[in-house]
């Protein structure tokens, strides 16, 4: 079921069960041993979403981001070399104005994904936006502040944590998750309208084949259309 946004502007507070910390631990640990493969090759990653903030569920998937990719090739060795299976590999651009992000799927719930150009701050603020940890936090059971899919700010506490809408109180959230006010009107305005309107799909997605890289999959993206090659340039 899809998770739709909430106006609800009253705080709620939730306790985890036994079973909801075991479940976060659980997928924390898997999150670890991913992404200390990683960072062994001073890949630098985060893990976002529920993870990071702690209200898991037993659909969560684990999503590793690579900020500052040094190349594919980098990270299809580290893993290759770490035995770490990977599956299928694509690139998906949302729209014309957004970034290209290469994914690479470990497993079923495992996703590593990464720039394929320069990030704009406003898409980089989107992982805090939803709530990003890195390696080191994980290993402290640190968890952040973030929205969920609601729309609802979600903050840990010791026994769960406190959520409420954002709606209509964007500048308070952003300065308990630490981004600009811009970038959480930005999202709110983004997901209300796929709320009213509906997924409408991406713009662009490539899955790369077994004898080609993400570069050389982009650069062919690049000659057929002229939005990919457009934003390619806007941030160099």
């Amino acid at each position: 079921m899809v998770r739709k946004p909430s106006r609800h502007r009253e705080r709620v507070s939730v306790d985890y069960s036994k079973e909801h910390w075991l479940l976060l631990t659980r997928l924390r640990c898997e999150a670890v041993r991913l992404m200390k493969v990683l960072e062994c090759s001073n890949i630098v990653v985060v893990v976002h979403g529920s993870i990071a903030r702690g209200d898991v569920t037993v659909k969560s998937d684990i999503d590793v981001f690579v900020p500052n990719p040094p190349s594919s090739f980098a990270i299809e060795t580290t893993l290759d070399r770490a035995d770490v299976r990977i599956g299928r590999r694509v690139i998906i651009q949302a729209t014309p104005r957004h970034v290209l992000k290469g994914y690479i799927e470990v497993d079923d719930r495992k996703t590593i994904s990464f720039p394929l150009a320069k990030m704009s701050k406003t898409e980089r603020g989107f992982y805090r936006f939803g709530g990003e940890v890195d390696l080191e936090g994980l290993r402290s059971n640190i968890r952040v502040v973030g929205v969920d899919k609601r729309l609802m700010l979600i903050v840990p506490t010791e026994k769960g944590h406190v959520e409420s809408s954002v709606i209509g109180r964007e500048e308070e959230a952003a300065s308990l998750i630490g981004t600009s006010p811009e970038i959480v009107l930005d999202r709110v305005r983004a997901l209300l309208r796929r709320d009213k309107i509906g997924r409408t799909g991406v713009f662009v997605e490539r899955e790369v084949t077994y004898e080609e890289t993400f570069e050389m999959t982009l650069k062919r993206l690049a000659e057929t259309k002229p939005e990919v090659r457009r934003r390619l340039k806007f941030y160099e």
